[in-house]
């Protein structure tokens, strides 16, 4: 059963439960994660993310080169507590014109070398026991097995199993031309968000009403030919709707929240959930303030607070809009250029993503359907896409 929350959408004290709502108490819960761009923290802003989130904030202290400087919330040892067993992290460099240091850079041959950084980045901490880089079916198997076998035996935390990150890239521009894309996928590439912010080389993305270019036609066709998902997140509207008539295989929106709640082009409508529930694909809620609730500013903050409560409305609404619970999922971009200053008030680190479980299962639902929005729906669609029958 789904209990409805469209009364309280836009709530004065998210943290009242409603009367007769289900008071049950969820188990920690193991989470997929679908979008944080761990690479690029670590790279473009020197983070050590071997160590943890409070040893990075104490580095860092008010350093103003970083996007929320001392105020990080992701590091592996976190996430490791969090049980966020799976990550989907981003390789993530644009050439749109619109030079940004340390993100959108002057040539193709730049942003293509950051990217390269990214991937090589992952694989050193594959290569040091840190994580393990997930690309087919046997893997994932295998990772999510072991995952439960140890939480199972509730073994300590000496003994946590390698961490799981599937690769994504955010923005193709990397990407030369879209024939050489069999080269990314060979490397560990296994989803593609054509676009960022901006006029990107293959699409338009946030803040434009372009829609893809030649080269995104022709990228498109080449992702479905070798099998890399599509990640609709940051497409402009126009962009959004080619890329679903063009494009046959599975789409996800990686971290992606709901327009009808926060109206904002970054957002989605509700036709374009929909569109994206029709192909089975998920939408995963992102945690950036300014994303969850109407009329947030760092200068409003304290007027418009922000909770993890106002993150699960999105989760319910993508839910509601479904008729069932398959399609609704989590995709932080927990650190994606801020940090706790710009996160939800009741979340210092990416482990306090278990409240929203907790959250759920006050709202009436089931411990398997939290269960699907923690980490299964995102198992079905990777399953799906590497060969599971």
């Amino acid at each position: 059963m789904i209990t409805s929350i469209v009364h309280s959408y836009l709530p004065t004290d998210v943290r009242s439960v409603a009367e007769g709502t289900n008071q049950q108490k969820v188990p920690y819960m193991l989470i997929i994660d679908s979008h944080l761009d761990l690479a690029w923290n670590a790279m473009q802003h020197n983070r050590d993310l071997t160590q943890s989130v409070y040893t990075i904030r104490t580095r860092e202290g008010h350093s103003s080169s970083v996007g929320g400087g001392g105020q990080g919330t992701v590091a592996l040892p976190e996430m490791r507590k969090g049980r966020v067993f799976l990550a989907v992290v981003t390789l993530m460099a644009r050439h749109t014109g619109q030079l940004v240091p340390y993100l959108d850079y002057g040539s193709q041959a730049q942003a293509t070398a950051a990217a390269q950084g990214h991937l090589a980045y992952y694989r050193a901490l594959e290569a040091h026991g840190q994580v393990r880089v997930i690309t087919d079916l046997a893997a994932l198997d295998q990772h999510v097995a072991q995952w439960q076998t140890w939480e199972a035996a509730g073994a300590d935390a000496a003994q946590v199993p390698p961490l799981g990150f599937v690769i994504s890239m955010e923005s193709a521009d990397p990407i030369w031309q879209p024939e050489q894309l069999h080269e990314w996928y060979a490397a560990g590439l296994r989803l593609i968000g054509p676009t960022h912010y901006g006029p990107g080389r293959y699409a338009g993305g946030t803040a434009t009403e372009l829609g893809l270019t030649p080269l995104g036609k022709a990228l498109l066709a080449e992702m479905q030919r070798v099998g890399i998902i599509l990640d609709l997140t940051h497409s402009s509207d126009q962009a959004f709707w080619q890329a679903l008539e063009l494009y046959e295989g599975p789409v996800i929106a990686s971290h992606q929240n709901c327009r009808a709640l926060v109206p904002h082009q970054r957002q989605f409508d509700d036709d374009q959930l929909q569109a994206i529930i029709a192909r089975d694909g998920v939408i995963s809620a992102a945690f950036d303030n300014w994303m969850i609730r109407a009329g947030w500013t760092l200068r409003t903050r304290h007027e418009t607070p922000v909770t993890i409560a106002h993150v699960v409305h999105h989760i319910d609404y993508v839910c509601q809009l479904a008729g069932n619970t398959r399609h609704a999922a989590i995709g932080s971009d927990l650190d994606g250029g801020f940090g706790r200053e710009q996160s939800p008030a009741d979340l210092d680190t990416i482990a306090d993503l278990q409240k929203v479980g907790e959250i759920l299962a006050t709202r009436g639902y089931s411990e398997a359907d939290i269960a699907g929005i923690m980490h299964g729906n995102w198992l079905r669609v990777l399953r799906k896409q590497w060969g599971a029958a």
